[in-house]
């Protein structure tokens, strides 16, 4: 009898954990962490993701914007949420160089999430507002050369893939030229427009549609040249072969999510990636290659992409501001 009890009580408090971890899912509203401002490339991809996941998964799906430190306070939040399946987060290129630049971060931008699809990728464009008199990389270059430290160029941070190129274009062509970090796209694009920085580097998308506009193309940071710009030269043929890079975007939850919930997540992104009239605004609206990757796929580029900028960040010995 005394076994009996003590069976009957380990499955009485079992029973409420298994009822728990054999509920539906989703069963309310799921949040995507934006940790950037409005207007910006993450808040943008994430806007257009949202009516293909709330028609696939049945419930609201809302952004969140949380920003500061690079993306590294929104990111953070989802670090510490339960893995139910309810909180993920879209990271920037950002996500790959936090942990080398900022100690004390509070997560590990690996250990402490589950890689769910990297969802697109893009070369940066390095652009000068209208106004300005650079018409190629090469009269940049020879202006910086003349009067070091006078040139200015705006980026999404200290730390940032696009900071990170410029770093190395800046030791290639022995320049020297002024940062100006700001904290997101949004933010970044309005002062490009406004003519307030000499130069600005990101993706097409983070530069809010003023691309042909207000400010004008010199060079893209892909390794190849865009489909999307194929006049466009890169970097590295204009005399820079070491000079390269691409924006990325992905997605993430929390550490430990189920694997139940992970694939249907990634099954609903992957279907909404296969929707033509999304296909369409994020390939010709925003410039944007969709790339749709695994899971897996997604950890391995995670630990590369880790790599090969802490060594960066190392090299130069780039600090955050």
């Amino acid at each position: 009898m005394p076994i009996t009890r003590r069976a009957a009580l380990a499955a009485a408090i079992a029973a409420p954990a298994i009822a728990h971890a054999q509920a539906p899912w989703p069963s309310g509203s799921i949040r995507i962490m934006v940790p950037f401002p409005p207007g910006g490339s993450v808040d943008t991809i994430a806007r257009l993701l949202l009516p293909g996941l709330q028609q696939r998964l049945g419930v609201p799906v809302v952004v969140e914007n949380r920003s500061g430190a690079s993306g590294a306070v929104g990111t953070a939040v989802v670090a510490r949420d339960r893995p139910d399946g309810n909180s993920w987060v879209l990271v920037f290129d950002t996500h790959a160089v936090n942990g080398a630049l900022q100690p004390q971060l509070g997560y590990d931008g690996r250990r402490d999430f589950t890689p769910v699809m990297l969802v697109a990728t893009s070369p940066m464009l390095l652009c000068t507002p209208n106004a300005k008199p650079w018409r190629t990389l090469a009269e940049v270059i020879a202006a910086a050369r003349a009067q070091p430290d006078t040139i200015t160029y705006g980026t999404v941070g200290n730390g940032s893939l696009s900071h990170l190129t410029m770093t190395l274009l800046s030791r290639e062509a022995g320049i020297s030229m002024v940062h100006v970090p700001y904290r997101g796209g949004g933010p970044m694009s309005t002062a490009a427009a406004a003519g307030e920085i000499d130069l600005v580097i990101a993706s097409r998308v983070g530069l809010g549609g003023q691309v042909g506009n207000t400010i004008r193309p010199l060079a893209q940071s892909g390794h190849r040249r865009s489909s999307a710009l194929p006049d466009l030269p890169t970097i590295a043929e204009q005399g820079f072969p070491h000079v390269a890079a691409e924006a990325f975007w992905g997605m993430l939850g929390p550490a430990r999510i189920p694997d139940a919930i992970l694939a249907r997540f990634h099954a609903a992104l992957a279907e909404s990636l296969t929707d033509p009239t999304l296909r369409q605004r994020l390939i010709e609206g925003q410039g944007v290659d969709i790339v749709g990757s695994t899971p897996e796929a997604f950890g391995r580029f995670l630990d590369e992409q880790m790599a090969t900028w802490l060594r960066v960040v190392r090299e130069n010995n780039i600090r955050a501001e």
